[in-house]
């Protein structure tokens, strides 16, 4: 079916001849058949829902040229180079491009000759952009990444409060808003200041069952890392994020060190270093980047094997957002962090000592406290983290560290009585490893100095050891029964919640640290299938597929995802209309690559 015949088809035609699939995913028919008849909507779906082919289907079937609002340059490069190799008219508007190339498509746009333009929201605000849309016939507008509307969001954009203009200047031209990460609260900001109050919301589950999340305490965060990732995801591209650039480069360099195609990712980085660093990551397989919370968004990039955290991150819906970078295409995945209570200290140090407002603190506060809530669990992860974003899952998820290994609880009211005693008569100016040795009676100087070795705290903490006591106070920190003193010296104050459990009125269980147990042996390679004859199929079509794309210098992933090539090696298919049964493979693709692949499963 030529593209410039794909007016008024039917969505289910465009989603098997273009892109290949037979049905749509749960609730993009209602998205995409809302919005084709001209209608509002707000889509809350997760990362590797398919958010996507709700604005491109639609933007296909109108006439008329989609609009999508981005403010992510890599994701518009990669959903433009995926969309050319389906035969799509698709281009992008941003800062990468010269004079001379932006209006080439400027001119393609007012002619007509464009299906879907991505466009980043400052150039989509200017007066001159705004004059083009004026001329040019309109199907759409997508306005990605929604949630960098909210001010209290962990990724606002202030250009995005004044894309408001699209309702007041196209007021016949339907509008989707789209995220994969907003609490109740941030989805009234998007109604509010995209002027959506009447749109229709679709909300599916958060849920990313393929994931698998895990928390284990931080000990020598770098060889757990290394350990983690060689035993675990040996040749797997991964993502590593840390809280400083430091950091960033460290590890980088331990991985490189250790056998790993490791590389580095922050804004101090040149421009271009980052461009190749990012576009090796994009176009190579096993490449692993290690990177501060500046990379990732807008990658679309499916088989990112794990996200690792080695610090911890500010909020649930930043972690979220982050760990849904893994597993896009459907496949395992896993979510792995260490944190510690040097982690907890310094966030909490950071937000009491930022500029915001008292109102924005309280906001972050309690964004930080869930995320400690999520971390110091003892039931179900998925249960805590759905449960933030007002989403109930009924049954533990048997897909996270918790629900695999149950965790231990002891009864910690006497020790959290000793500590906090600790804290309150040691001037509440201290922290965790003065207070930890009081606790244990050590002499050391400074201690006998300050006349500490004579109260009635000295010497009391002595049946536990010290990591047992920084897991103690970690754990008092994220109940809130004690905070972060900013304008001392960092000690511990106790705070209301404290002075239930002084008095023997409250109970206060405690999560006992589980021990990291390591597998048999190290994983050689991603293993989709128990079938040695699947496994080694799946691998030879995964090198021809690599030969392809260094071809033409594009992304493996961009000519067939690896759940596209596991089909094939499980069916089998001889033919060309067998092959175009496979999920994933449409009419372009059938044209430009059948024949290769038949010959490869031939002679497999």
């Amino acid at each position: 079916m030529p593209l410039n015949t794909l007016e008024n088809s039917s969505p289910l035609a465009i989603l098997n001849k273009i892109f290949g699939y037979d049905n749509f995913l749960n609730g993009q028919e209602d998205i995409i058949d809302h919005l084709v008849a001209g209608d509002d909507a707000l889509v809350l779906l997760p990362t590797g829902g398919g958010k996507s082919l709700c604005y491109q289907i639609p933007a296909l079937v109108r006439p008329g040229v989609g609009i999508v609002i981005s403010p992510l340059i890599a994701l518009m490069q990669d959903q433009v180079d995926a969309l050319k190799q389906l035969g799509v008219r698709a281009e992008f508007l941003n800062s990468t491009l010269n004079f001379q190339q932006a209006q080439k498509i400027e001119r393609e746009l007012v002619q007509g000759e464009l299906d879907i333009l991505y466009v980043a929201p400052e150039r989509l605000l200017t007066p001159r952009f705004q004059e083009l849309l004026q001329e040019s016939e309109l199907a759409l507008f997508a306005i990605d990444e929604a949630h960098c509307v909210s001010q209290w969001g962990h990724d606002f954009r202030p250009e995005y409060i004044q894309l408001t203009i699209l309702h007041e200047q196209f007021p016949h031209i339907p509008r989707v808003a789209l995220t994969a990460t907003a609490d109740e609260t941030t989805q009234k900001e998007i109604r509010i200041k995209l002027g959506l109050l009447e749109a229709r919301q679709f909300a599916f589950s958060f849920d990313r069952p393929n994931i698998r999340y895990r928390v284990v305490v931080k000990n020598n965060p770098k060889s757990q890392l290394l350990d983690f990732i060689r035993w675990e995801h040996s040749d797997e591209a991964g993502i590593v994020y840390c809280l400083s650039r430091k950091k960033v480069e460290e590890t980088a360099i331990w991985l490189t060190e250790n056998g790993f195609e490791a590389l580095p990712y922050h804004a101090g980085l040149d421009a271009s270093v980052r461009q190749a660093n990012q576009q090796r990551f994009i176009k190579e397989e096993g490449i692993i980047v290690v990177a501060t919370v500046a990379f990732g968004m807008g990658i679309d990039k499916p088989d990112v094997r794990f996200v690792a955290h080695i610090d911890l991150p500010k909020s649930i819906e930043g972690y979220y957002q982050e760990t849904g970078r893994a597993g896009r295409d459907g496949l395992r995945a896993d979510a792995w962090m260490t944190y510690s209570l040097a982690d907890v200290v310094l966030l909490r140090k950071f937000l009491e000592s930022s500029e915001a407002s008292e109102q924005h603190k309280l906001v972050e506060r309690r964004k930080l406290d869930a995320l400690l809530g999520f971390c110091e669990t003892v039931s179900c992860r998925r249960q805590v983290m759905l449960g933030y974003f007002g989403e109930e899952l009924s049954e533990p998820c048997g897909n996270c560290d918790t629900c695999l290994d149950v965790v231990d609880t002891w009864d910690g009211t006497v020790v959290a009585q000793k500590a906090l005693s600790c804290v309150y008569r040691t001037g509440q100016i201290f922290g965790a490893s003065y207070l930890i040795n009081v606790l244990r009676g050590l002499d050391h100087t400074r201690i006998i100095r300050n006349g500490h070795d004579e109260l009635s705290t000295f010497g009391i903490g002595e049946e536990l050891s010290a990591n047992e006591w920084k897991s103690v106070f970690r754990q008092l920190i994220a109940a809130d029964m004690l905070n972060i003193d900013i304008a001392g010296y960092g000690g511990f104050r106790l705070t209301e919640k404290s002075r239930p459990v002084l008095k023997g009125e409250k109970q206060v269980l405690f999560r006992r640290d589980p021990v990291t147990r390591k597998l048999r042996k190290p994983k050689k390679q991603a293993e989709v299938s128990e079938n040695p004859d699947i496994q080694r199929i799946w691998q030879r079509l995964r090198e021809l597929r690599r030969d392809i794309a260094g071809e033409q210098n594009q992304a493996p992933y961009m000519i067939f995802h690896d759940k596209t090539l596991l089909q094939m090696a499980e069916v089998k298919p001889q033919t060309l209309e067998e092959l175009s049964a496979i999920s994933g493979v449409g009419d372009k693709k059938l044209e430009r690559y059948g024949e290769r692949f038949l010959s490869e499963l031939k002679s497999a």
